[in-house]
């Protein structure tokens, strides 16, 4: 008798669980976003990308919550957090930005907010989903992305690489000359 009985699921409660971690993505998001410190902007990142890989998982795409978590969440934020605490002399400095940039930021910001929203409700209609002859909805398991990744699309990913390695360089050469030019500050009378 026992062995018959479904083990519990989180049916009941997925969509609220879904609402609760979009929630707390909008807001870690808003957060880092509103936030003057840098230190504070990381940990609210942390709470936004947490969130966007929990969605991941109800949204049944394993593979990428899993490089949610270790690719943003354990490695991007931890580099993030260490590099603004080994180069900086006062990582709870106040950041401020010129008013100009601020404008241009909301405004992109609020354009792109439209396009999602725009996007979901076109979403809701039934106009984006891949059926297949049969009418149902196509699911790509992680074989196929691997396939694909490493075959039809493995030169835009390598270019991807390069680009982050590109970026890596370019902030630890920024780094290296804000860090001799405080030396140099210090020095001088």
């Amino acid at each position: 008798m026992l062995l018959a009985q479904q083990p519990p699921t989180l049916d009941p409660v997925a969509p609220w669980l879904f609402y609760l971690f979009a929630g707390v993505a909008v807001l870690g998001a808003l957060g880092v976003v509103l936030s003057q410190q840098i230190v504070r902007m990381a940990v609210f990142l942390l709470f936004t990308l947490g969130s966007v890989a929990m969605l991941y998982f109800f949204l049944a795409a394993e593979f990428l919550a899993a490089i949610q978590l270790i690719v943003y969440v354990g490695g991007t934020l931890i580099l993030i957090i260490f590099g603004v605490m080994l180069t900086s002399k006062n990582p709870f400095i106040r950041l401020t930005v010129p008013l100009g940039q601020r404008i241009a930021g909301w405004a992109i910001g609020g354009l792109l907010a439209l396009l999602m929203i725009f996007l979901g409700v076109v979403e809701l209609a039934g106009g984006f989903a891949p059926t297949s002859p049969g009418g149902r909805v196509e699911h790509y398991g992680v074989a196929e992305l691997g396939q694909n990744l490493l075959g039809k699309y493995a030169l835009p990913f390598e270019l991807a690489g390069v680009l982050l390695l590109v970026v890596m360089i370019g902030a630890a050469y920024i780094a290296k000359g804000r860090h001799a030019d405080l030396a140099k500050g210090e020095e001088t009378p």
